[in-house]
């Protein structure tokens, strides 16, 4: 209580909305990091979202409750990005392309992927639930792949 009394931050894993710069440090160390590439990205155009998520149901895809983001410009075809986790635990990766870059999701245009790579379709609207998206990590850095879909 002293600590929120004070405004200070509270430790790193209970931290949300982490907006920061895309750097391969973390995954040349120890970890935890994710070695994400990202496959079939169709066009250089727009932006890509990155978003670190904690493997709850709580949490998964909930507005605000992402733990870090990491946006880039789009490149066609494949991309490789290192996402700091911070502590050992569960988590989940979803991915947004933004094609046009205005800022909201356009289901006919924009794409998406999730870590799991589990199916998305017109009837789930690509919001599966967390247990098809989970991953446990360690202190390692996990090497994953994940495959874009587009509508």
């Amino acid at each position: 209580m002293a600590i929120a009394a004070l405004g200070l931050s509270a430790p790193a894993q209970a931290q949300y909305r982490n907006e920061i710069t895309h750097s391969v440090a973390p995954c040349r160390g120890n970890g935890p990091a994710v070695w994400l590439q990202v496959v079939n990205i169709e066009g250089s155009q727009g932006t890509m979202r990155f978003q670190l998520y904690r493997g709850t149901q709580r949490d998964w895809l909930e507005t605000g409750r992402w733990i870090n983001r990491i946006e880039l410009p789009a490149r066609n075809g494949t991309m490789q990005v290192c996402i700091p986790v911070p502590s050992p635990g569960e988590y989940a990766i979803a991915i947004r392309h933004d094609k046009n870059g205005n800022g909201r999701t356009d289901i006919t245009s924009d794409g998406g992927g999730m870590s799991g790579n589990p199916s998305i379709n017109i009837f789930n609207l690509g919001k599966p639930g967390v247990d098809k998206t989970r991953f446990s990590i360690g202190r390692e850095v996990l090497p994953m792949t994940i495959r874009m879909r587009y509508l």
